[in-house]
């Protein structure tokens, strides 16, 4: 089993979750953060004035999956999140290896769980 982090641009969102159901992954957890890797900070104006926006708006998505699925998502995200490949800050994915999944409803444990 795997746990797949993709962190990526909020515009991105929609894009990837539809590509993600297309093929047939639909459970997945998403949350905002806020963060930055090499794309350090921006200078947006706001209200007439420059700002400093040191940590960027960004999409989390967590996806527990078995380890057949693992290539294929991966590929999904990586191919739908990239941008023109011009602008830094796309974002990055994340491969865990996953040592236990326990379903709360039904204890059901492992691989049936996901």
């Amino acid at each position: 089993m795997k746990l797949i982090i993709a962190v990526f641009r909020p515009e991105k969102l929609d894009e990837v979750r539809e590509a993600l159901v297309s093929h047939n992954i639909t459970r997945m957890t998403i949350s905002r953060v806020s963060g930055h890797g090499r794309a350090r900070h921006q200078i947006a104006l706001f209200r007439g004035r420059e700002v400093d926006i040191p940590l960027l708006p960004k999409v989390r998505m967590e996806i527990a999956c078995n380890d057949d699925f693992k290539d294929e998502i991966v590929e999904t995200i990586l191919s739908v999140a990239r941008t023109d490949g011009q602008i830094p800050g796309d974002g990055k994915i994340f491969v865990q290896h996953l040592e236990e999944c326990i379903r709360i409803r039904t204890g059901e444990t492992g691989p049936d769980a996901i």
